[in-house]
């Protein structure tokens, strides 16, 4: 009963290897994958370094910077033909709390896709900019609203798929980039009719360095949201 959690980066050496070493450490059968995008600042050689001390540490090193869509997809390739019990994945920065991790694979028992949620009872969001909360609510409103999503936090990207869900979706497939990946691989576990389930997380702004969120992603999202939506208005 091994599972994987998958960690995309780019420049995020201030963070990684405390992030790993807490998962790890946790009572749980977890290994970890990281997916770096030839990080400058030599996040991908300290993971090479650390996983050539520990066997459950593992590095996917890609030659530039492809984007977090595609980073999930190379994880979710490696964690799906290594036959993990669940694949889970998180931010590099510790604005996901490891110590919430157990609470997601306890309720993937009973559901496909849990989601680490910041907007159920429970759930919240601390040391951010109101801009950013702002900018995160509206966001999940609107997706929420338009593709008909169940889940209250439709964007984040701290979450626990069972093995199942991600081969019957093909998310080699999915056609948006960057944070849009999340909303649309939502909506698709959702259309599958999978169980999606939401525990409460404690989101806290990045540790170090600076925010990826930029214009450009939000632009991703919006004509996300709007080609799903047409999409789903002509399935009715």
């Amino acid at each position: 009963m091994r599972h994987l959690v998958i960690i995309p980066t780019y420049n995020e050496r201030e963070n990684i290897e405390a992030l790993i070493r807490a998962l790890l450490d946790l009572p749980l059968p977890l290994e970890v994958v990281v997916v770096d995008d030839h990080s400058p600042d030599g996040t991908g050689e300290l993971v090479s370094a650390m996983a050539a001390r520990d066997p459950r540490i593992h590095g996917i090193h890609r030659p530039a910077k492809l984007g977090l869509g595609t980073a999930y997809v190379t994880g979710f390739r490696f964690g799906l033909a290594r036959n993990y019990a669940r694949i889970l994945t998180m931010d590099a920065d510790f604005s996901h709390d490891p110590a919430h991790v157990p609470a997601l694979i306890e309720r993937s028992e009973e559901a496909d896709l849990v989601i680490g949620s910041r907007y159920i009872p429970g759930g919240e969001v601390v040391d951010s900019p109101w801009y950013r909360r702002l900018l995160s609510r509206g966001a999940n409103t609107f997706a929420r609203t338009l593709l008909g999503l169940t889940p209250r936090d439709v964007t984040a990207g701290f979450r626990c798929y069972r093995p199942q869900v991600l081969e019957a979706i093909a998310p080699e497939t999915i056609r948006a980039e960057g944070y849009a990946f999340l909303i649309e691989i939502t909506y698709r576990v959702q259309r599958a009719g999978f169980r999606i389930a939401e525990v409460p997380i404690r989101f806290k702004d990045r540790r170090y360095g600076r925010s990826k969120v930029s214009r450009r992603e939000i632009g991703r999202a919006l004509w996300t949201v709007l080609r799903l939506s047409a999409d789903r208005l002509r399935a009715l």
